[in-house]
């Protein structure tokens, strides 16, 4: 059994944003891997998650907000016995150029404040992310510039290059559950 999380923030206010990036895989990903009949999320409040019941694994999109993640992922791990391994992060990356998609196993947060909370919860790094480039606000930005660019929306020159990013980044889950981790890292990570 796997747990694929998207990683996001809830609420209309951010739907659209830069650090829901991981979320709008997994609504993809449910898309594409259930019957449309089928493809809903149904809330829990048991894991402060949205889920969605596939074959073999879970789809989650944690609703405590970004940076407190970890302890939706570690709820859902501990109820269903999942290893750290078996649990697939999905995120945005303000270190990759815009639209680059990188598959990694187990590592550092690397800044990200959700992939933090993952870890601190779990205990442990061993965790596999996909990671969605979204570009960075500038060299030198400040703390506050940052955060209000990851929580702000796509422009509209970059709405393209991410909606290509997504459909991406969904093909090397897609091929990481079908023929292997280190298949899909192979043709992904070398784009």
């Amino acid at each position: 059994m796997k747990i694929i999380v998207g990683l996001g923030n809830p609420g209309e206010k951010y739907e659209n944003s830069r650090h829901n990036t991981g979320f709008m895989v997994a609504d993809e990903l449910l898309r594409n891997l259930m019957p449309v009949e089928k493809a809903l999320w149904k809330e829990s409040k048991k894991f402060s998650a949205l889920m969605a019941r596939l074959p073999d694994l879970f789809l989650a999109k944690p609703q405590t907000f970004m940076n407190a993640s970890g302890f939706a992922v570690a709820k859902i791990a501990s109820f269903y016995k999942i290893r750290p391994s078996d649990i697939w992060v999905i995120h945005d990356d303000l270190d990759l150029s815009l639209g680059k998609v990188k598959i990694r196993k187990k590592g550092g947060f690397g800044g990200h404040r959700g992939v933090k909370s993952v870890i601190e919860q779990l205990g442990t790094d061993e965790l596999v992310r996909f990671r969605i480039g979204i570009g960075h606000p500038g060299l030198g930005s400040s703390k506050d510039e940052v955060e209000k660019y990851v929580l702000a929306s796509f422009c509209s020159g970059e709405k393209s290059k991410i909606k290509k990013a997504i459909k991406k980044t969904t093909k090397a889950v897609e091929m990481a559950l079908q023929e292997g981790l280190e298949r899909a890292m192979n043709k992904f990570n070398m784009k």
